[in-house]
Formats: C-alpha cells, structure tokens, sequence
C-alpha cells in the first residue's frame, strides 16, 4: 500500500499540484468561501477555478490540511487527494 501524507504548507500544496498541471478551484455555488478542489483540467462544469491567493484563505480559515498520495502502489505519480481538519 502506498503511503498518503498530510501538510498545511503552502508551498508544498501548490507544488505537488502544479507538477500534476492542477489548478486551484472550488464548488460552483458553495457556501461560506467554498468547497476546494483541485482541477485536473477534466472537464468537470461543477468547479469553478480560483486564484491561489483566495484558495489558501479558504484553506486556512476552514483549518484544512491536505492529504495527498506522491506514487501509487505500482509507482507511478498520483493524483490522490483529499482535504481533512487539522484537528
């Protein structure tokens, strides 16, 4: 089993998604700031992209940290995320 690691690190986060081509966004029509995601460029018209300056304000006033997978059990990259409480 590959093993899933969590970080509030700014810069951590941002570059696991950009070495993945990712892009900050949220749940169209989510209230209180917004539900984050992450946008893989899958067409998916539910997201709406948001810059990473707003997406970190919602991640650190929702106390978010970001729970991610680097390599898959057969080694190859993930994309495996998931965003949990810091508590």
């Amino acid at each position: 089993m590959s093993a899933s690691q969590t970080t509030t690190e700014h810069d951590k986060i941002r570059n696991w998604v950009k070495a993945r081509n990712g892009r900050p966004a949220r749940v169209k029509g989510a209230k209180k700031g917004g539900i984050l995601r992450i946008d893989f460029g899958r067409p998916e018209e539910t997201l709406e992209e948001i810059s990473w300056e707003e997406f970190f304000r919602i991640f650190d006033e929702n106390e978010l940290a970001f729970l991610y997978q680097e390599k898959t059990e057969s080694g190859d990259k993930s994309w495996f995320t998931k965003f949990v409480s810091r508590h």
